[in-house]
């Protein structure tokens, strides 16, 4: 047992050794100091304390100051504790340094705690880079259906970094302006010609106003020949018309078979009538009998007009008498 006691004094003294380095970094302090970074020890264990990584905050110091950028830790700690990225903020500000892009440290910290990348940004102010657009489709107004692809150059615009729309309104308003191009143009051939007042016209409109990113140029990639949609319309709009007639016909149609039914039941009418009318001629003339106001002779005259009528409608459509008849001979008088 008593030669186990030195071995636990010899690892409770290392525990203690690295307990001690890991909150005071003494090695950290001294690179700081050679690096020309005033960084005080004391300073460092603090840092521990609020769960600052030392060695993040000091790296980015010397950094800052190899390139002659004035910082301080309080400042880079502040963003570390706010969620920020501080070696790509640090990097930011070199590449602006370096390329004479006005670019504080208020508003790299700011651009970066907005969610976007503050070193990205500064690399597209320095070198732009090209957006290409999706297939837009538009119609000229002689009815032919143009697909146009473009590629748009934009350089960041460090001022409207926060609170600036992205690539997507770009596209979106460039996709705008393509369209309106080409249905301004009387016909399609004009735009196959010259491609490049699409460009033109989308130049002036001003699409980058409250935007991320300031346009350089607007370049038409490709244009292709799409459908004739005035055709298909015309044709969609020929046979619309087409149903709409024959519905108006079938309607006329219809109205005029009610009409046919309706003349043929009032000729049944008319001819029931006539059959009434004519069941009362012989009670008529038995009454003229009765009262004396008809004859015997008056009765054969009668009669013989009858037959006479009968024979000359036979005459006139032969074929449709019938051979003899039930009225009686020609009375003689």
């Amino acid at each position: 047992m008593e030669n186990l006691t030195p071995l636990f004094l010899i690892a409770g003294a290392i525990i203690l050794l690295i307990i001690f380095l890991y909150f005071v970094p003494i090695s950290l302090w001294i690179t700081a100091l050679f690096s020309g970074v005033r960084v005080g020890l004391l300073e460092l264990v603090f840092m521990r304390i609020r769960k600052v990584p030392p060695s993040l905050i000091v790296n980015s110091m010397i950094n800052a100051t190899k390139a002659g950028i004035d910082l301080t830790t309080t400042e880079l700690e502040t963003h570390y504790l706010a969620g920020g990225n501080v070696p790509t903020v640090i990097k930011a500000l070199i590449s602006a340094d370096k390329a004479n892009i006005p670019l504080s440290f208020k508003q790299a910290t700011a651009i970066d705690l907005a969610g976007r990348n503050v070193f990205e940004a500064v690399t597209t102010s320095v070198n732009p880079k090209v957006i290409n657009t999706p297939n837009v489709a538009a119609v000229a107004q002689d009815g032919i259906q143009l697909i146009a692809k473009a590629r748009v150059t934009v350089r960041a615009n460090i001022n409207q970094l926060v609170g600036g729309a992205g690539e997507e309104t770009i596209l979106a308003r460039v996709g705008e302006g393509i369209v309106t191009s080409i249905g301004s143009s009387i016909s399609h051939k004009t735009v196959l010609e010259n491609p490049d007042m699409i460009s033109k016209l989308v130049l002036q409109k001003g699409l980058d106003a409250g935007t991320a990113y300031e346009i350089l140029s607007i370049d038409i990639a490709d244009v292709d020949v799409g459908e004739n949609i005035g055709a298909k319309l015309q044709i969609d709009q020929a046979g619309a018309d087409l149903k709409v007639a024959e519905a108006k016909a079938e309607e006329r149609r219809a109205m005029a078979v009610a009409v046919e039914q309706e003349m043929k039941a009032k000729a049944q009418e008319a001819r029931a009538n006539v059959i009434q009318a004519e069941v009362e001629v012989p009670q008529a003339i038995a009454a003229a009998f009765r009262s004396g106001n008809l004859g015997i002779m008056d009765y054969y005259r009668m009669q013989n007009i009858q037959s006479d009528t009968e024979m000359r409608n036979n005459i006139a459509n032969p074929g449709q008498g019938g051979g003899g008849s039930n009225t009686p001979n020609r009375a003689k008088e």
